[in-house]
């Protein structure tokens, strides 16, 4: 890999993962309900999902992938049921505010569930990388050592632009100090978290 296609792979993951859709929806929409503390799982959910979908573009198992359709789709739709649920969680949350109180914590577990299915559940990830790696570089020439450097630029576009959005959405959440505002984030919350699953049970 030459540091120019670096680059340029870079700059327009850099684009698109900065471009607000289903699972930049689902990590603000949590950030805002329950705060930052352990969100973790959920973003390092997030970055497998994406790293998974590079790999298979890289390798050239586009047809694999389909072959393997049902399994996807399955995958897609745990995701869009687990996303409505969480969507009613947060739509009916308590608002008592008490300073000092802690988000309500869920368990790393489900949280890396979450993460993974919002991510595999979108197989469009992975046709940006078929439709932007055949122009930068040579997919049937990509070595072992190649593939790390692309997978290690993505980690590192996704994790700024993750955090970016993790700080923003915790800031707004600092803002929130009557229980009228804290509703209004849980529900707002909440119709983010449903048009997240509602934009992958489209795609």
């Amino acid at each position: 890999m030459t540091l120019s296609s670096l680059l340029v792979f870079a700059g327009a993951l850099l684009v698109a993962a900065g471009s607000p859709g289903p699972s930049i929806a689902a990590l603000v929409a949590r950030v805002i309900a329950k705060g930052y503390r352990d969100v973790l799982p959920f973003l390092m959910a997030m970055w497998l999902g994406e790293m998974l979908w590079l790999s298979l573009a890289v390798a050239g198992l586009v047809t694999i992938a389909e072959s393997f359709h049902a399994v996807f789709v399955a995958i897609k739709w745990l995701g869009v049921a687990y996303l409505l649920y969480l969507a009613w969680k947060m739509w009916f949350a308590p608002v008592k505010v008490e300073d000092g109180a802690l988000p309500e914590r869920d368990s790393a577990g489900r949280l890396f569930f979450a993460g993974l299915t919002v991510t595999l559940g979108n197989p469009k990830i992975m046709m940006f990388y078929v439709a932007l790696l055949p122009a930068i570089i040579d997919l049937a020439g990509v070595t072992l050592v190649g593939w790390g450097e692309l997978v290690a630029t993505m980690l590192v576009v996704l994790v700024a632009v993750d955090f970016c959005w993790v700080a923003l959405a915790a800031k707004a959440r600092r803002l929130l100090r009557s229980e009228r505002a804290v509703r209004a984030a849980n529900r707002t919350s909440a119709g983010l978290m449903a048009g997240a699953a509602a934009a992958i049970a489209t795609r």
